[in-house]
């Protein structure tokens, strides 16, 4: 059931959204989609562009534009300084896996794991994946829970699952 829900969301993707080509980088994908104008610009700001364009593999947890607007008013802005680069940083590489990571791994991983399982993170942060019913769920440093919303869009050095909160380390 999972896995053909997971399955179904990918390939209506697929269909519905032609920026997520296979063979296009994490970083291309997300700038092509349209939703992920902050996630993009918050990239540029961190200097991440180029480490996200590379080889990989990568699991990005990627927030779309309405995750960092709900974010308290004045976030973004002030994380897009210059003088906030080091924390952008932590926030962003907080939601890259060095791994290639599709969802029925991500499930497996639960289940084995009794029903939660620690997710390590590029920026160090320890998150925890679980299931409520068929969606994945991410919980971060502060307690805040992401849904995985479209799971398993594969890249060219990696795959991305779109998420609808952005994650934060602990503080």
């Amino acid at each position: 059931m999972i896995r053909r829900t997971f399955l179904a969301m990918t390939t209506a993707l697929a269909l519905s959204a032609p920026a997520f080509a296979q063979e296009a980088d994490i970083v291309d994908t997300a700038v092509a989609a349209g939703n992920f104008t902050t996630l993009a610009a918050a990239l540029t700001a961190a200097g991440l562009v180029e480490t996200l364009k590379g080889e990989g593999p990568f699991t990005v947890f990627a927030p779309t534009d309405a995750a960092f607007a709900a974010l308290p008013a004045g976030t973004v802005e002030d994380l897009l300084k210059p003088e906030n680069k080091d924390q952008l940083t932590k926030i962003l590489t907080c939601h890259v896996v060095a791994a290639n990571a599709m969802s029925t791994d991500i499930v497996k991983m639960i289940a084995d794991d009794g029903g939660m399982h620690k997710i390590g993170t590029v920026g160090g942060c320890e998150f925890t994946a679980s299931m409520d019913g068929d969606a994945v769920k991410i919980t971060d440093g502060q307690g805040n829970v992401a849904t995985v919303t479209i799971a398993d869009v594969k890249q060219s050095n990696g795959v991305i699952h779109v998420i609808d909160t952005v994650l934060l380390p602990a503080m």
